[in-house]
């Protein structure tokens, strides 16, 4: 947390105005995108070809702008909610490779697949925002904004908030994963809710789950406020009770689209995505686990996706309905 607040700090020199890829801004990214790379590799959160992703794609958020830093947020809370009490998920969840080694460092190490599913799109909006609209803008439908030029703010902020739906998703998952795991009930199946699953059955879902998943989506609403006011967006509204409302809206906006997020991932998980489920040790498994034992039975959906591949669905799912359906409904 200590390297997050310092980074935070150092933004505030750099933040008013900042040009994309400008000189300012090239600093900061290059800067940032090589502290986030090394202290992974030696937290051995990420593997090296993970460090090399996390590097690519933090100069190129950070480089579009401050909430470009909301990857950063995703990165520390997320990394923590997966360490917290390894072990104890391990008894129940096969796919960790500590639950077979007892090496926790291996567990945890994330690859570039993981890395790019939770950062590639929203990488991918936010050098289309700098292409075609420049610089962060308010979130304004519905509002030339004195431009004469309606479409203009319409069309940026459908993909801020596409950007912001991204985010929430991806730390709205984690959360709902990493810490809904550790519930003391047993989940029930999404898409049969009168059945109860094994913990950590893809498509298994709890009341902690859901909850977990409304404080990430409700976190990336923070710091987006947090990251606004550092860059001048949020004071932009003429009066300080538009001001109050633009940050209820944004705080409501993010926490609905991790909830959203967490429920298209979860349906996902329970219809084309495998789990298999050991009796004997009563563990669960995914169906591109290695070392799958022979008694395991296939128990939840069809093998379709992969997790990798079924977050990268979901986070597209809900970029698109957070950034062009929720966005103009919650910024009216």
């Amino acid at each position: 947390m200590q390297v997050v607040v310092v980074e935070v700090v150092v933004v505030v020199g750099y933040c008013y105005s900042m040009e994309p890829f400008g000189r300012n801004a090239t600093v900061l990214a290059t800067a940032v995108a090589l502290g986030l790379s090394i202290r992974a590799r030696r937290k051995q959160s990420l593997t090296r070809a993970g460090s090399l992703a996390a590097l690519a794609v933090g100069f190129l958020l950070v480089g579009t702008g401050l909430r470009g830093f909301n990857l950063l947020v995703f990165y520390q809370i997320g990394t923590s909610a997966t360490k917290h009490k390894h072990h104890a998920k391990a008894k129940v969840d096969g796919s960790l490779a500590g639950a077979r080694s007892g090496n926790s460092a291996i567990t945890t190490a994330r690859g570039p697949g993981q890395v790019l599913a939770c950062s590639l799109l929203a990488t991918l909006l936010s050098l289309l925002h700098v292409l075609w609209y420049g610089s962060e803008q308010p979130i304004v439908f519905g509002d030339d904004n004195g431009t004469n030029d309606n479409n203009y703010y319409y069309n940026a902020s459908c993909l801020t908030c596409g950007i912001m739906a991204h985010h929430a998703t991806c730390l709205a998952d984690t959360l709902a994963s990493e810490m809904g795991i550790l519930a003391k009930n047993r989940p029930f199946l999404i898409t049969q809710p009168w059945k109860r699953v094994p913990t950590g059955t893809n498509g298994g879902v709890t009341g902690e789950g859901f909850f977990w998943s409304l404080v990430g989506g409700f976190v990336i609403g923070l710091s987006t406020v947090v990251f606004d006011s550092l860059s001048g967006l949020l004071l932009s509204s003429s009066s300080s009770s538009s001001i109050i409302a633009t940050i209820v809206r944004m705080l409501l906006f993010a926490s609905t689209c991790g909830l959203v997020g967490s429920l298209i991932d979860s349906v996902l998980g329970a219809t084309i995505q495998q789990t298999y489920y050991d009796p004997d040790t009563k563990l669960v498994y995914q169906a591109n686990d290695e070392g799958i034992p022979k008694s395991a039975q296939p128990w939840v959906g069809i093998n379709l996706l992969n997790n990798e591949q079924v977050n990268l669905v979901s986070v597209a799912l809900t970029t698109a309905v957070g950034g062009w359906v929720l966005g103009p409904m919650f910024f009216p």
